[in-house]
């Protein structure tokens, strides 16, 4: 498997041919994971875990909508709140997750409404009983209303003056968005999986080969990449006092800025094209908007239907998924899905948005 650290290697795209790989072998991540990785965490160890580090906690504890890690709200005895993050174990190491952390951080001093973690004598990551966590303030706010062209300037030009900062230096360790591992190493591994039914196999396997022979061939094109949010839809966008305050920096990685703007697009063509135009001119504020990069919407999209998919697939054995996804184990789910790949297929040859 590429590591996924490093960027893809180049591709001989000239003519749209690109050999997609094809092993045999189980996904390796997949299948080194402990697959109930959480089982040992109960509630007394998340409230030592929380006391371990200074931290008084009254026994209040809720548990969050997170599936990736488990994130939990927990009342302390003066009163207050905080949110602790235990990370996946085998999913990232020290050093990804620090440059999280840091990351957040350097925005947070830039007056920037990022959800940071809380330090303790200058640490920000702990381990408790084998676990990774981090502490955070809680943040309330909803989800942003995009249908406004007030709220959409807001966000292009906060997302403007986080690319500002994101633009200025490189992430060292955390990884760097492309089509091979969130596109044909996913693929490969649901083909080697047990989940698509045989009758679907030589339909998905079609599909999805020519998606990544068309994403591969845009996204071989020279773009910028910088440090992003990295999913940045609007669940992860909490607004409160036309502020929207961004959490969940769990995903952030090197890629093109573009990544954290079409997710918060929506409607037909027409109407994602003028959202687009608003986000962008204000995002222009501070930041130059790379208009070329409209083109890698579908191409993005496309990885991000399929990696999506895969990441079901991985975290299957996780006791938690199963009852959250039960449609992802049955005959329509991967009809439906193949269908929306084919069109998918279809939207990747149409005009970019237009500005």
């Amino acid at each position: 498997m590429t590591d996924p650290t490093q960027p893809d290697e180049p591709q001989d795209v000239s003519n749209g041919n690109v050999a997609l790989p094809r092993d045999d072998n189980k996904d390796e991540a997949a299948t080194s994971l402990d697959p109930a990785p959480y089982a040992q965490l109960t509630p007394d160890v998340i409230l030592d875990a929380l006391e371990s580090v200074g931290f008084s906690p009254s026994g209040s504890l809720i548990g969050l909508n997170s599936f990736e890690n488990r994130v939990y709200q927990i009342g302390l005895n003066d009163d207050d709140f905080v949110v602790a993050k235990f990370y996946r174990p085998g999913r990232w190491g020290h050093n990804e997750i620090l440059e999280e952390h840091a990351f957040t951080q350097e925005l947070l001093d830039a007056e920037l409404s990022v959800v940071a973690p809380i330090r303790r004598d200058g640490q920000s990551l702990f381990e408790f009983e084998g676990f990774l966590f981090a502490v955070f303030p809680r943040q309330g706010g909803h989800p942003p209303e995009i249908e406004s062209e007030h709220n959409l300037a807001i966000m292009g030009r906060t997302l403007g003056r986080l690319h500002a900062l994101g633009s200025a230096t490189s992430f060292q360790h955390r990884p760097n968005l492309g089509w091979q591992t969130m596109g044909a190493d996913a693929r490969q591994y649901l083909l080697n999986s047990n989940f698509i039914p045989d009758d679907l196999i030589t339909a998905y396997e079609s599909v999805t080969e020519h998606l990544l022979q068309s994403v591969a061939q845009i996204m071989s094109l020279d773009y910028p990449s910088q440090r992003i949010h990295g999913d940045c839809h609007l669940g992860n966008v909490l607004w409160r006092d036309d502020i929207p305050h961004f959490v969940d920096f769990d995903d952030t990685l090197m890629g093109p800025a573009i990544q954290d703007l079409w997710m918060l697009l929506s409607g037909d063509f027409d109407e994602r094209s003028r959202q687009m135009r608003i986000l962008a001119d204000a995002y222009d504020t501070f930041h130059r908007f790379d208009a070329t990069q409209v083109r890698l919407i579908e191409a993005l999209r496309t990885l991000r239907m399929l990696n999506h998919a895969a990441w079901i697939g991985k975290r299957w054995n996780d006791p938690a998924f199963p009852p959250a996804f039960p449609w992802f184990n049955g005959g329509r789910y991967w009809s439906d899905h193949v269908l929306a790949l084919r069109e998918q297929l279809a939207a990747m040859e149409e005009h970019p948005l237009v500005l």
